[in-house]
């Protein structure tokens, strides 16, 4: 296994539209697109880290509606910063609705925040993430475990 510099806990929130657009953002620290996602802060769970990310990445409130999966493996959860730096992630991913608030670019996290048809996703994506979009639409009852 290559080297890891850390382990940490992260959230997903995939939010679609009225139209079945999918919201991404465009990270400022790796210039790809993205689900909105983020680090859970110590004292708070995961869900409280889904509704504050998505409110300091696109100005949105969000309800989450279920959980999608939980992401631990290696082969798609290891990120290797620009920095140098390369992180372990177990992302807890959830499906969430829209109930308030302005889309915009809210954080120098990201660089644009746009809906996409899931036909016309950016082909500079980030490498896990389209499969936790494939999770969310599957439409399962049960979450995934990855």
């Amino acid at each position: 296994m290559k080297r890891i510099d850390a382990l940490k806990a992260g959230i997903a929130v995939i939010i679609l539209n009225e139209e079945n657009q999918v919201l991404l953002q465009k990270r400022a620290d790796v210039g790809l697109w993205g689900i909105p996602s983020g680090h859970i802060e110590i004292g708070e769970t995961v869900s409280e880290a889904a509704v504050r990310e998505v409110k300091e990445e696109t100005n949105l409130d969000i309800k989450i509606k279920k959980l999608i999966g939980v992401y631990s493996d290696p082969d798609s959860q290891v990120f290797a910063y620009p920095n140098g730096s390369v992180v372990h992630f177990i992302t807890t991913c959830f499906l969430a609705e829209i109930t308030g608030g302005e889309l915009r670019c809210n954080s120098d996290e990201s660089l644009e925040i746009k809906f996409f048809g899931l036909q016309n996703l950016p082909q500079d994506l980030l490498k896990m993430h389209p499969r936790w979009l494939k999770d969310a639409l599957a439409n399962k009852e049960m979450a995934f475990i990855r």
